[in-house]
């Protein structure tokens, strides 16, 4: 199964994620499929690639909580 999760980048104290999918068995760091966003809570800055999310959620994909939060806010649902 697929989901459309966070991966943490960024230095120590400074934090911002990548939205990917991935498959449920990975780490969090591990291999993603594809790269469909990219988050940073501190500057409160989001890209979303929507076609690529779309696809995903249409063969699928479950976001976790704090991405679909994040795809309300984007207006994505």
């Amino acid at each position: 199964m697929v989901k459309l999760r966070l991966k943490r980048c960024g230095r120590k104290q400074r934090a911002v994620y990548r939205i990917v999918a991935i498959d449920v068995r990975s780490r969090r760091e591990g291999r993603d499929l594809r790269k469909v966003g990219f988050y940073d809570p501190i500057k409160n800055q989001t890209y979303l690639n929507v076609p690529a999310i779309l696809y995903f959620l249409e063969k699928g994909a479950q976001p976790t909580e704090t991405v679909y939060d994040i795809l309300k806010r984007a207006e994505v649902f």
